[in-house]
């Protein structure tokens, strides 16, 4: 990053958090000295390699929503890869967002209805820009197990204002549009993930249209979106595609036992095997009546005819492809990824919203009477090793008991796993996120069982969700304003650390402390002994 990069950068954050006595206390800021050029009002008509696009203000934000990034995967597109863009003649009108995918289930935001012609993306840059400054390049991948979520929902404009970015967030096919596979059909398992990489490499290709620098793109993701980071990193794409990456709660290592996800789903990592994925293509198709020209009965199903299917492809990223050769956690322990920068961590209480929903669904799932037959049959014959170090009376209920274990052994150790792997090979910044009232997105609310930092509690952060900033406390909103000094600050330089703020230690092949993010204080915490993670590797 150049001088005068520097000083916009530092000039933006300083804006960002003015009025925030306590943000500035943490971020401490350097004031930037004379600009070498005046902003002006970056142009809301640009040219991009399929055509010209007209966007809209937002705030302090110009927004280009909608865009087309691939041909609609329709009729005999369905289940192919995606294929470039048709060329538009004149000027697109680009302020309102395109169709989510395919997927059951509601979306924060006023949005169009699901359609299968939805690979769209949206851009978010600052309103003013400076001759010759290129920014960093943020390309948002959404959670939602595969199977749910939209780029659109997530509203950039204060991680791209306050941190001086570009960001992009994409949408990409779901469930069994997504990740569909059978015998022989190019592409099994990995068009939602091809389209992920599509998004990307589009928005490389057309970086600068939008003041934006193709050398310096950063892929962040969170739970299914941090998922498929952390395969691109192991992916033949990656190199010379991607320059660094943020993984939150989607490490390649995370490992559910049975009943870790809800009480009754078998075992299950993030990634399925091509040959799985493939079979079961082929049963469910028979399910539907397609036994004979399979592929040919089933692009001639309609959408709605599928949609109920597209849960039993949730995380159905198949490996053993072209886009990803090998099972993520493998290449990982192997040292085969790309060696880019890496953020990767997750939330302290990841598991209370996939428990609190179970019990939800049905109040006898996690009690006193059932929580011994949890353990037993997730861990078998390490039941007793478990169930010794997380006793029952040790909790005030059993939901609190049952979601510590979710979430020690399933999530936070496994990514300590991995950031130890990722470590010996790369840079990682490892953190955690803690906000004991953060903000309930998932809209749980048990007395047995407070949600504190769920999982996806954490998004309020970065994004207004459906355009809502959620953060209702001034302590959220300076530790909101601190989290995207980092990661843009990252986005920037590969480096989250930035002068008068708490350090961010980089993990080793031993491990480190990870940073953890709580309203009111950044400081280091001892992850391991966190979350029991002695008893988990011991574990095996």
């Amino acid at each position: 990053m150049n001088r005068s990069d520097r000083t916009r950068y530092r000039t933006r954050m300083s804006r960002a958090t003015a009025g925030l006595a306590v943000a500035l206390a943490v971020l401490s800021i350097t004031t930037a000295g004379p600009v070498n050029a005046a902003p002006a009002e970056a142009p809301l008509t640009v040219t991009v390699d399929s055509g010209r696009l007209h966007g809209t203000v937002a705030g302090s934000t110009r927004q280009f929503l909608g865009v087309p990034y691939a041909k609609p995967p329709v009729g005999e597109l369905r289940w192919t890869p995606p294929q470039p863009v048709a060329h538009w003649s004149g000027v697109r009108e680009a302020t309102a967002a395109g169709n989510p995918c395919p997927q059951q289930g509601a979306l924060p935001g006023n949005l169009p209805p699901i359609n299968e012609d939805c690979l769209f993306l949206n851009v978010t840059t600052p309103r003013s820009e400076r001759p010759g400054a290129r920014l960093p390049v943020m390309v948002w991948w959404h959670g939602g197990g595969y199977t749910t979520g939209a780029g659109s929902p997530y509203d950039a404009q204060r991680l791209a204002d306050q941190g001086d970015v570009i960001v992009v967030t994409v949408n990409y096919r779901l469930g069994i549009f997504g990740y569909y596979g059978l015998p022989g059909l190019a592409g099994s398992g990995n068009f939602g993930f091809a389209d992920q990489i599509a998004g990307l490499k589009w928005a490389k290709r057309n970086a600068a249209a939008f003041g934006g620098d193709p050398r310096n793109v950063t892929i962040f993701g969170e739970s299914a979106g941090g998922m498929s980071v952390c395969a691109m990193l192991t992916s033949p794409q990656a190199p010379g595609l991607v320059d660094k990456a943020a993984i939150s709660s989607g490490s390649c290592r995370l490992d559910w036992p049975d009943g870790g996800l809800f009480p009754g789903t078998p075992a299950q990592t993030p990634y399925i095997s091509l040959a799985q994925d493939q079979a079961d293509g082929t049963s469910k198709a028979a399910s539907l009546g397609c036994t004979t020209e399979v592929l040919r009965c089933m692009r001639g199903k309609p959408m709605a005819e599928l949609l109920p299917s597209t849960v039993d492809f949730s995380d159905h990223l198949a490996y053993g492809t072209s886009l990803l050769p090998r099972y993520p956690a493998d290449a990982l322990r192997d040292g085969r990824f790309a060696r880019i920068p890496v953020i990767s961590g997750g939330n302290a209480d990841e598991a209370r919203s996939f428990v609190g929903g179970a019990i939800v669904a049905d109040p006898s799932s996690v009690t006193a009477q059932s929580y011994p037959k949890l353990i037993q049959q997730a861990f078998g014959d390490q039941a007793g090793k478990v169930a010794a170090r997380y006793p029952l009376s040790a909790y005030p209920s059993a939901a609190l008991a049952w979601s510590t274990v979710i979430t020690d052994g399933a999530w936070a150790c496994p990514t300590a796993t991995a950031d130890r792997q990722l470590a010996a090979h790369t840079t990682v910044y490892p953190y955690e996120f803690a906000d004991p009232n953060a903000p309930n997105v998932n809209g749980i609310n048990l007395p047995e069982l407070p949600q504190g930092a769920a999982h996806a509690t954490d998004l309020p952060t970065f994004f207004d969700l459906g355009g809502v900033n959620l953060l209702k406390t001034p302590p959220q909103q300076e530790l909101a304003a601190s989290m995207i000094g980092y990661w843009t600050r990252f986005a920037w330089t590969g480096n989250p650390n930035r002068p008068g703020a708490p350090h961010w230690a980089r993990a080793t092949r031993i491990g480190t402390a990870a940073l953890q993010f709580v309203p009111g204080a950044i400081q280091p915490v001892d992850f391991a002994a966190e979350h029991q993670c002695g008893l988990w590797d011991s574990l095996g």
